[in-house]
């Protein structure tokens, strides 16, 4: 089996019908593993057996349906989704002339038929057809004709998308909102025609501004939808104009500008000062500092040399930068976190499984509820009179209004608005959320589990303490302890270069001679002829014949010093000069970010392989309790510990947050996975949420943001639902005329969308 995932922009779908239908119609599809489409962004996902069927079979099913769909390129993104935005700026476009043109002609109809300058108005044309002494009745006829010759353009041309998406569901043997509309205007139409040519109903007005006015509201609110949801995806565009449109490329000998698409691995591009870098690549010329803000939410401009890795989209300072692609289009990380927030802004949480079983039955039941309505005051007027033409146009009328007034895009928009909208907001904040479902559940996080390195430290030594003996000082200790270390690559070497600069301390330019690496002791070497070295007691033994003098075994088993490595600088000499101790520190946010997640209601953890005294100082520095402290756990006993932490009875739902491989068993096993973006690839893979600014403060947004959009879930469910069911018996019972129904659906869709958009303003 040779199993694909596409992705597809669908045009045409109108309501949670739509997208029921196609999602029905494509997952029966022989090969088709699963399919999932989002009315909200007008989009889809398929996952099918290559070998059983293809992209192109599944395309014309859709295209069958009655619905427009394209594939989703993985490359060219930029140039597909300018073209798809020109494609639906000219359907807004024909839309608005649709409308203007439905309004205008309604005005007059409703002039002609309702207002005595309509009288007025056709006066001339009956006097011409039928003479200066013609009858009430022929006027009328003449009123009516005008007025049918006028609503056939609304009826027919205006609403001609909604016969056709009617056709599309019917041929599948389901309905939607194009049904109901399709329906109800027809039947106002016909009423209205009947009315017209009848010899039984000469002199009456026919009510032909009834389906012209409801397909012109009809066609308001999907233009105001349209608008509103276009809103609800901004995040995505937003995060794909960051990358830049043009690259300046070394070509046969010369560089030339090519769009950034038509980049490959390998190629050097140069980003001259100000510009975006283009690609994800090495510096292999050139120094300057690189603005990494909307990627690490880093203020601070971070230096680049020769060397070093840049990525694609952020912004080069004062110096001109030579770059070597090593990634490129779809692999880009720009393209990678674009997919991811896609992949969450399409997928259907849980909550959406009830919008769909409603949606399900929600059109045959409103048809069915129309019918028995029309007969119910049908019956009502066979009882209290008989039925004339008065009761029938009554009874057809609340027919229609139930019809036209329960429209399912409310309901259909409920979820979907508000995952897009979410995602999209968490997006802007670094917190990259992959799937639906991870955000449905981070707001119940009750248990939060953390791992130390890299997560609650920053994974890097830093120098936390320095001692000497009578014959030096801290400055001497310094640099000749960097003097030594200069060289190695080892993350003890860097922390005391970094803290030598820090410290403007002045590293010896001369090169080490005599340079000896000790395998489990340290490093030894001469500086200007003197022999000294650097590394841990044993060192210090071999090289003195002792042991430690007593303020160093004070410094090392007190303070700092207790939960950090110790080394000793020690001179052949005289013996030890002094003592640097070493530590992973806790990050600036971490204390912070456990104190927010308290206050939130959350118990904390801390799970790590390293020793309990190392562990307990970082929990006591970052605010965990130290019963909460899990250490020298296996890599393979991760996973065990916090299955043990669920607890599914009371729904404490538990989130892990690492950024290893060995994390990648526990991110998989809690309930909710949690990935710093500066972790492993395999983390990155597993988690569920990825913390593109490292903070851990952002755990404590996006349990924040899972509750906000919850919120506004239920809120539109409620709105959606409650609409109907005032709205519905309103209509029942005549007391909502057809045409008003139809602005009330307008609204209530919009409603739904606005509500969502709400979340770009809620405080996370």
């Amino acid at each position: 089996m040779s199993q694909k995932t596409e992705r597809i922009a669908i045009e045409g779908m109108h309501c949670a019908n739509c997208s029921a239908l196609i999602q029905k119609m494509v997952g029966r599809m022989e090969g088709v593993q699963e399919c999932s489409v989002n009315f909200a962004a007008n989009n889809g996902t398929v996952t099918y057996d290559s070998d059983a069927t293809s992209i192109s079979q599944v395309i014309q099913t859709i295209v069958d349906l009655g619905y427009g769909a394209t594939v989703i390129p993985k490359e060219n993104r930029a140039a597909f989704d300018q073209e798809r935005r020109a494609k639906e700026a000219a359907q807004h476009k024909h839309d608005l002339r649709l409308f203007v043109m439905s309004l205008a002609l309604t005005c007059v109809i409703m002039i002609v038929s309702m207002t005595p300058l309509g009288m007025n108005l056709t006066m001339p044309l009956a006097t011409a057809v039928y003479g200066a002494d013609h009858t009430h009745e022929q006027m009328m006829l003449v009123m009516n004709v005008v007025c049918l010759v006028l609503t056939i353009p609304i009826q027919f041309v205006a609403g001609l998308r909604f016969y056709r998406g009617a056709w599309g569901a019917l041929k599948a043997r389901a309905a939607n909102m194009d049904t109901l509309v399709a329906v109800g205007t027809t039947i106002a139409f016909a009423y209205s025609l009947y009315v017209t040519l009848s010899p039984t109903t000469a002199g009456t007005m026919a009510p032909f501004e009834t389906s012209a006015m409801l397909i012109t509201f009809v066609q308001l609110g999907k233009m105001l939808e349209a608008r509103a949801k276009g809103r609800a995806g901004e995040a995505v565009e937003e995060l794909m104009s960051l990358a830049p449109k043009i690259a300046h490329v070394h070509r046969a000998g010369e560089v030339v500008d090519l769009p950034a698409d038509d980049l490959r691995v390998g190629d050097v591009v140069d980003v001259r000062p100000g510009e975006k870098i283009p690609v994800d690549g090495v510096v292999v010329q050139g120094s300057s500092s690189v603005d990494e803000s909307m990627l690490t939410g880093e203020p601070m401009p971070q230096e680049k040399s020769t060397g070093d890795e840049v990525t694609g989209a952020t912004i080069n300072g004062n110096g001109t930068l030579g770059v070597r692609a090593t990634r490129v289009g779809a692999e880009s990380t720009l393209s990678r976190i674009v997919e991811m927030v896609e992949q969450a802004q399409g997928s259907r949480p849980q909550i959406q499984q009830l919008a769909d079983r409603i949606a399900a039955v929600f059109v045959p039941a409103i048809l069915t509820l129309g019918l028995v309505t029309f007969v119910g005051w049908i019956l009502y007027a066979a009882g209290n009179g008989g039925i004339d033409g008065a009761s029938f146009e009554r009874a057809l009328m609340a027919g229609v209004s139930v019809i036209v007034v329960a429209c399912p895009c409310a309901l259909g928009l409920a979820t979907p608005t508000a995952v897009m909208v979410g995602t999209g907001r968490g997006a802007e904040q670094g917190i990259l959320i992959k799937d639906g479902d991870a955000l449905q559940e981070a707001g119940k996080i009750r248990r939060v589990v953390f791992d130390k390195t890299g997560t609650l430290t920053q994974g890097m030594p830093m120098v936390v303490g320095v001692a000497y003996g009578d014959e030096a000082s801290e400055e001497d200790v310094i640099r000749f302890a960097a003097a030594l270390e200069k060289g190695s690559e080892h993350p003890l070497a860097r922390a005391i270069l970094m803290y030598a600069s820090e410290h403007d301390v002045e590293v010896p330019a001369g090169m080490v001679t005599d340079f000896e690496a000790k395998a489990g002791k340290g490093v030894v070497g001469r500086v200007d002829g003197e022999l000294f070295g650097f590394g841990n007691e044993r060192l210090v033994r071999d090289l003195t014949g002792a042991g430690l003098p007593a303020w160093c075994t004070e410094f090392a088993s007190e303070g700092m010093g207790a939960h950090a490595t110790t080394m000793y600088l020690v001179f052949a000499s005289f013996g030890v000069a002094g003592a640097i101790a070493a530590a992973d520190q806790a990050k600036q946010s971490a204390a912070e970010g456990v104190r927010q997640l308290r206050e939130m209601g959350c118990e904390v953890y801390l799970l790590t392989g390293d020793a309990k005294g190392s562990a307990r100082h970082v929990a006591r520095q970052v605010g965990v309790e130290e019963t909460n402290v899990m250490a020298e756990v296996l890599p393979g006993q991760k996973a065990e510990r916090v299955a043990e932490l669920i607890d599914v009875e009371h729904e404490r739902l538990v989130a892990m947050v690492g950024d290893g491989i060995n994390d990648t068993p526990a991110l998989a096993t809690a309930d909710v996975g949690i990935a710093m973006s500066a972790g492993s690839d395999a983390a990155l893979e597993v988690g569920q949420i990825v913390l593109m600014h490292d903070d851990v403060r952002d755990v404590a947004k996006a349990i924040a943001l899972s509750k906000a959009t919850m919120r506004k879930i239920h809120q539109n469910f409620a709105w959606a639902l409650g609409y109907n069911l005032l709205l519905v018996p309103l209509a029942a019972f005549g007391i909502l005329p057809p045409e008003l129904s139809s602005a009330c659906m307008a609204l209530s869709s919009v409603s739904v969308v606005t509500n969502s958009l709400l979340l770009r303003r809620a405080k996370i």
